[in-house]
């Protein structure tokens, strides 16, 4: 049952909610609220409260973990946007592109291997931003070289893996992200985690061209609200997104995977905007074509 108390159609999308929402509940809780509110499935960020890679015991947490999934019927994709597990005193540092990436290398193999013994849907990470002393073309060539290292971990045990553009990151559109994909040959198992909010935020077409754009690399979707120009995830019907017609082109692609919210800001109250995020999609996906959802009537153009 959704959090509107009727059952989805057979070919419903299948929304998630990401656990970076929930940095103040203990996985164990947050997963429980998620299943419990209708959610098919959670993005699960891996963190220093969230299944902390590098913490003992990694193998029997794991196995707790798959458990309790299989318990609660969720699917799951793996995040890898933990802000300070590498670094405690600068934010998603080091990234593919610092001087020294061998610690992120090892985090995105240990987030590899967590999705395949998790069974992932896909395993998502991004370029990070360039540091100052970093040249455009030498923080190119490092991001490169990192991303075929962690293609090769991937391909080796079965794991799809979605390379999110994010603004002001190296990768930060769609058509970073093609360059980076045809730089390190088309591999297959290297897909595209669309962020529904970043298309409004700086991508040219319209959110819903964007969908269809990249149609046959989708493997990951993020969703949440956004304004142009202004990357902050914003509660649904609080942004400038028309949200029905951006539903239909998922279904209209025959997209099948996780359309997880991201809103990393609102674990104060995630319970609450949980039940009403899901609310809000469940009725922007029934919505009939051409009619918007009601809480769109706040958008900005």
């Amino acid at each position: 049952m959704t959090a509107a108390g009727t059952a989805p159609p057979p070919d419903a999308l299948r929304f998630g909610y990401g656990t970076n929402g929930f940095a103040n509940h203990r996985l164990d809780d947050a997963l429980a609220v998620v299943a419990d509110l209708g959610y098919a499935g959670v993005a699960l960020t891996l963190d220093h409260d969230h299944l902390d890679p590098f913490a003992p015991e990694l193998a029997r947490r794991v196995d707790a973990v798959a458990r309790r999934l299989a318990e609660l019927g969720l699917g799951l994709v793996i995040e890898t946007g933990a802000r300070f597990l590498l670094d405690p005193w600068h934010k998603h540092a080091p990234t593919l592109l610092h001087d020294d990436p061998t610690l992120r290398i090892e985090f995105l193999r240990r987030a590899v291997a967590i999705g395949a013994d998790l069974g992932a849907e896909a395993v998502s990470f991004w370029a990070g931003v360039r540091p100052e002393s970093v040249t455009p073309a030498v923080a190119w060539d490092r991001l490169v070289t990192g991303c075929a290292t962690v293609v090769e971990a991937a391909e080796a045990v079965g794991v799809t893996l979605g390379f999110e553009p994010e603004p002001g990151m190296l990768v930060e559109n769609i058509a970073d992200w093609r360059r980076l994909h045809t730089a390190l040959g088309s591999p297959a198992r290297l897909g595209i985690t669309l962020d529904i909010g970043h298309c409004r935020c700086l991508e040219s077409l319209p959110v819903p061209e964007c969908v269809r754009d990249v149609a046959a690399h989708l493997v990951n979707v993020q969703i949440d609200d956004m304004r142009r120009g202004v990357h902050e995830h914003l509660e649904f019907g609080t942004g400038e997104i028309d949200f029905p017609p951006v539903l239909a082109a998922l279904r209209e692609i025959g997209y099948r995977g996780l359309v997880a919210v991201e809103l990393p800001r609102h674990s104060h109250a995630a319970p609450t905007v949980a039940a009403h995020s899901l609310d809000f999609l469940r009725t922007a996906e029934r919505a009939p074509p051409g009619v918007r959802h009601p809480d769109n009537d706040r958008r900005v153009e």
